[in-house]
């Protein structure tokens, strides 16, 4: 039996909990101490609820992330100096370049989850043989960009159609939208940087899916990949399939 450890008890760690392969179980949650009770209550003593990392008294076949760009950048480099395989979805804390650089020298091993996107191995294949123009565009809802920084520059309720309200770099993208963007960050460093990579944010009020659509060109040729998912039913930010990259790693223990 593999033991797993998760980042957060939120709405993607709930979905990850619901679909854990067999041979995989969860053997520490590091939560807000808020969370606590309700783990405890849940799991009974097969799982230890934790403050922080650094108080596991075991050793994880896995850390999976399924918390926030702030988990990553405050237990990242702890947990990979620990010598533990890390798989990170909130992508967009690598934004910070500072922070890129400690963990990428850190030890452990890194991954970096999929997410929400298809594509990213074709364009990892891309860019061998050189990538000129990468772009990335989210479609969402107006409840799903509601509490982040779209609020200051577009008025959510009263869009009536598709309206791009950003575009900018995935690195400014990922830093602004934390909640929403982590895509434009794994889009990124599949392919040509944070910097390089163009990204257009949206509102749809007519739509309740999020949709993802990817288009690069290159020497290799061109290609465009349109992905249309759906929310998680207890976060509006986050797609179903976010939550199922988080789960893929958990199967992929299993198969080695």
């Amino acid at each position: 039996m593999k033991k797993v450890m998760l980042l957060g008890y939120g709405a993607m760690a709930q979905a990850v909990i619901d679909h854990l392969p067999e041979q995989v179980s969860i053997g520490w949650i590091v939560a807000r101490e808020c969370h606590h009770p309700a783990i405890r209550k849940r799991f009974g003593e097969a799982v230890v609820p934790l403050a922080t990392p650094a108080d596991c008294e075991g050793t994880p076949d896995l850390v999976l992330e399924c918390a926030s760009q702030q988990a990553v950048a405050e237990f990242a480099e702890m947990i990979l100096r620990r010598g533990w395989h890390l798989a990170v979805i909130s992508t967009g804390a690598l934004a910070d370049g500072e922070l890129e650089a400690r963990l990428r020298q850190a030890g452990g091993r890194l991954t970096l989850l999929a997410g929400a996107v298809a594509g990213i191995d074709g364009l990892s294949a891309a860019k061998e043989g050189g990538l000129s123009q990468v772009t990335y565009r989210s479609r969402k809802s107006p409840a799903s960009w509601r509490g982040s920084y779209a609020e200051q520059l577009i008025a959510l309720d009263n869009v009536s159609e598709p309206t791009v309200f950003f575009e900018g770099s995935a690195r400014d993208a990922a830093r602004l939208f934390p909640a929403n963007a982590n895509v434009a960050a794994t889009v990124a460093l599949g392919g040509l940087g944070m910097d390089a990579t163009r990204v257009q944010l949206m509102v749809d009020p007519q739509t309740s899916r999020n949709t993802h659509t990817l288009h690069a060109e290159g020497a290799f040729g061109e290609f465009h990949i349109e992905l249309s998912g759906l929310p998680l039913a207890g976060n509006p930010k986050t797609s179903t399939l976010a939550a199922l990259s988080a789960v893929r790693a958990c199967r992929e223990l299993v198969q080695r």
